[in-house]
């Protein structure tokens, strides 16, 4: 599943499953835009594919502010005149609470950054994926898909399910221009942004959920890693899926086949 000489952005490649993307796309021979919001962790990621031999570029910008991406976005293509594949992942679980007590600035937070930024982030990118097609990859999620237990995390999972929806449309719409539209929904995943979720007021709200034998069945309840999910994105981005396109894929470990 070679990408040599393709050109990737990858969103939220910092950390957790963007950044073991842009290190294994890199290994495959593609040139990277890694773009976040932190500096240091830019810094970090673009070095390793450097150390590797690889080639990379640090993109620091908001993907909610459309300056900023269609900046980012601008940065590629004069240094490598071209953009092949897009992994808009970057994202965030946002505050999770009651309804009543979920505030409409957060709402509008965690609706700007992972709906709005992925809207942003696709839709800067199409004009240079149409010149000669491409792939994009969304990440989504279990929540908001397959599971609906998550008392609280109402403001996320609607971003969730609202970025399948957008993948199907703009996959029918682009694939005239051979542009590949696909979404990845992953389950329990060993990455940092869980511990950045703000839980608030939760106590008693939810409905009782009982799994005794853990609730990831593939695995013995242990959690995947970021690597198996870069694997996935692999595929997705490269010739070997040259026919899918508008398809979530769940990976998961059958976890929300337990909850669903």
């Amino acid at each position: 599943m070679q990408l040599t000489e393709k050109v990737a952005l990858i969103t939220g490649a910092g950390s957790g499953i963007g950044k073991a993307t842009a290190l294994l796309f890199a290994k495959e021979g593609a040139k990277i835009g890694v773009l976040g919001r932190t500096k240091d962790e830019l810094k970090e990621t673009v070095n390793q594919i450097q150390g590797n031999g690889g080639e990379a570029i640090p993109l620091e910008a908001d993907i909610s502010q459309p300056e900023q991406m269609q900046q980012a976005i601008q940065q590629i293509t004069d240094k490598w005149g071209r953009l092949d594949i897009v992994f808009a992942n970057a994202g965030i679980n946002g505050v999770w609470a009651p309804l009543e007590e979920l505030d409409l600035n957060e709402w509008n937070k965690t609706i700007n950054i992972n709906l709005t930024g992925t809207y942003l982030t696709v839709k800067y990118a199409v004009p240079y994926l149409k010149k000669q097609g491409g792939s994009v990859i969304i990440t989504s999620s279990v929540n908001g898909t397959r599971i609906f237990s998550n008392t609280g995390a109402t403001a996320y999972a609607c971003t969730k399910a609202a970025q399948v929806a957008f993948a199907k449309m703009i996959a029918l719409e682009l694939a005239k221009h051979r542009v590949r539209v696909n979404v990845i929904c992953p389950g329990a995943i060993e990455t940092d942004i869980n511990s950045s979720t703000d839980k608030q007021e939760l106590e008693g709200t939810g409905e009782p959920i009982e799994y005794p034998e853990g609730n990831i069945p593939l695995t013995d309840g242990k959690p995947g890693s970021s690597e198996q999910v870069a694997q996935l994105v692999l595929f997705l981005a490269s010739d070997a899926s040259s026919h899918i396109t508008g398809t979530p894929m769940w990976i998961d470990g059958a976890e929300s086949l337990l909850q669903g």
